[in-house]
């Protein structure tokens, strides 16, 4: 009967340790993941959720002051509309853009561009693989992303952003020869890219409208 009754007092202190164990959340305890499609990546111009008031600053180092009355009308027509995240995103955009060119990848630039950037950037790389030629480029980094103009027609909004890089450019024939470049060099590069989208719209990125170099 002692044992029973030891084997009973042993019984309920382990189940009163599993309970205090598991049957508890604490503050350090971490959420379950989630299933695969709801942990898909945002594309780079996914509207961002936190508000951005008409009065706030917007921020004079990323923005010039000719493009600051453009980007208050877009504020107002979209309130979720956030610069630096849209500045994080346009430098996300242009290293996919530019990988995709240089790779040849038509359908990533049919997704980031509208459709006159991406026939532009086709007919280079046609031109490039009938001549046998690879670009082995490579985005060293991104030195400065900064608003230069920006304009509301309707809902579509207009954003150029003046893009200051380096890059590493390197082309090579079909036999792999080095015929142009070096990756031990980067080149720096000074381009205005253009970006539009259709405020309040389904479709929240924003697409590559026009390039120009500065």
């Amino acid at each position: 009967m002692v044992y029973l009754v030891l084997l009973i007092m042993v019984a309920a202190f382990l189940a009163l340790r599993l309970y205090m164990v598991l049957g508890k959340r604490t503050g350090h305890q971490q959420p379950l993941p989630k299933p695969a499609e709801e942990r898909r990546a945002p594309p780079p111009f996914a509207r961002a959720p936190e508000p951005l008031g008409e009065a706030r600053d917007l921020g004079p180092r990323t923005i010039e002051g000719g493009a600051e009355q453009g980007m208050r009308a877009i504020i107002a027509a979209d309130p979720s509309f956030d610069v630096s995240r849209f500045l994080d995103g346009a430098k996300g955009a242009y290293g996919m853009i530019l990988d995709a060119y240089w790779k040849g990848d038509r359908e990533t630039l049919d997704w980031l561009c509208e459709p006159e950037v991406r026939d532009s950037f086709a007919v280079a790389i046609d031109e490039r693989e009938a001549a046998g030629q690879v670009l082995d480029n490579r985005l060293v980094t991104i030195e400065r992303a900064l608003i230069t103009n920006a304009r509301l027609d309707g809902r579509i909004a207009r954003i150029a952003v003046r893009i200051d890089a380096d890059i590493a450019a390197v082309t090579r024939d079909k036999d792999g020869n080095v015929v142009a470049g070096s990756l031990s060099d980067a080149v720096t590069t000074h381009e205005l890219w253009t970006f539009t989208r259709t405020l309040r719209g389904n479709d929240p990125n924003w697409k590559l409208a026009e390039t120009d170099e500065v």
